[in-house]
């Protein structure tokens, strides 16, 4: 039986301490880890050898983290979890707004950071990624196995989460999930930052809907979740 490949993770940081400890639990967890301390180095490695996730700091040198995260979410969908030392709740958010699949705050555990990375690898190829068969809905044609997504415009550019919310909407159809819900079904968490979930069913309704000022396809029920009311929804032919 061929060996399975390490998964590799590029650590972006300008502390030499954090980024030697990070790359230090991540190795011992089975990953192979490669380091950058700025915003164009990170790029650079990137470009040169895609990884499979970006640990990235917030504040880097060059480059911001933010600035990076947009510029990684253009050229691919490789998945980012952003370190910040700012416990604010609109940094947080924010970093979620560029396209980070998931974020943790500056002092913290790093057996937490490696479970968040392993939580964030387990939905991602080539890792165990629900296949199935391709799913319809509002427009939509959805490919697990591809980790494809197309509207009438054409494919549709969704980062990690963003697909894996689409792909529970579409599979459960007329259903309202809570908040947690989702959380314990797409993020695989039983606990955590809720605004995580908010923050990405907005975005996920500005890729897949008309007018995201007045969502017709994931709809708000108020004091309760969300619901995804296309007609027609399910398992293609």
């Amino acid at each position: 039986m061929p060996q399975t490949l390490p998964r590799r993770v590029l650590v972006v940081d300008d502390d030499p301490t954090v980024s030697e400890v990070v790359a230090g639990y991540l190795g011992r967890a089975g990953f192979s880890v490669d380091r950058a301390a700025d915003g164009p180095g990170a790029l650079e490695r990137v470009a040169a050898a895609p990884p499979d996730l970006v640990v990235l700091d917030l504040m880097l040198p060059g480059l911001d983290g933010l600035q990076v995260c947009r510029r990684l979410r253009r050229g691919g969908a490789v998945p980012v979890v952003m370190l910040t030392a700012r416990g604010a709740e609109e940094d947080r958010i924010l970093g979620l707004e560029t396209g980070a699949d998931d974020y943790v705050t500056k002092p913290f555990s790093p057996r937490e950071l490696v479970l968040r990375v392993e939580s964030v690898l387990r939905r991602s190829p080539p890792g165990t990624v629900r296949g199935g068969d391709v799913l319809c809905g509002g427009g939509l044609l959805l490919d697990p196995a591809a980790r494809t997504a197309r509207d009438a415009r054409g494919e549709l550019g969704l980062t990690l989460r963003e697909f894996d919310l689409l792909a529970h909407f579409l599979r459960h159809p007329g259903r309202v999930f809570s908040r947690e819900d989702l959380m314990t079904a797409v993020w695989g968490w039983e606990f955590g930052d809720l605004s995580t979930v908010t923050v990405h069913v907005r975005r996920l309704r500005h890729k897949v809907e008309a007018d995201p000022s007045r969502p017709r396809l994931i709809t708000t029920v108020w004091g309760v979740g969300y619901r995804f009311d296309a007609q027609g929804t399910g398992r293609c032919a």
